[in-house]
């Protein structure tokens, strides 16, 4: 029986999306990388007045299919719009949770002075 020829290595999928630097922040880019760890990796550059997001996906996903280019860019972009959405939900309601905060501290600390 001759031996089992070997299939050349599959490529892996890469793909390159890239955002204005005044538009688009470095921190939301920085959380959607993040979040694809065990999907693809990310390398964010920044090239003149653009950020370069190079995206290759791992040879084997958590859910054992591999992404297509544009999968992966759909992925990618939903949680970047994700990111930016929790940061200027954040931003709006910085006040009332600061509010929130002082007014739990400040019972925390009420009754450790009581209990004293």
């Amino acid at each position: 029986m001759p031996p089992a020829a070997k299939l050349p290595a599959a490529s892996p999928v890469e793909v390159a999306v890239d955002f204005d630097s005044s538009i688009q922040s470095l921190s939301a880019l920085d959380a959607a990388a993040y979040r694809l760890i065990g999907t693809a990796t990310c390398q964010i550059d920044r090239t003149g007045d653009r950020y370069v997001c190079r995206l290759v996906a791992s040879a084997s996903t958590p859910k054992g299919a591999a992404l297509s280019s544009d999968e992966l860019k759909e992925r990618f972009l939903n949680l970047v719009a994700d990111e930016n959405l929790r940061a200027r939900v954040a931003e709006r309601t910085e006040g009332v949770r600061n509010v929130i905060l002082a007014l739990a501290f400040g019972a925390l600390a009420a009754n450790q002075n009581d209990a004293q």
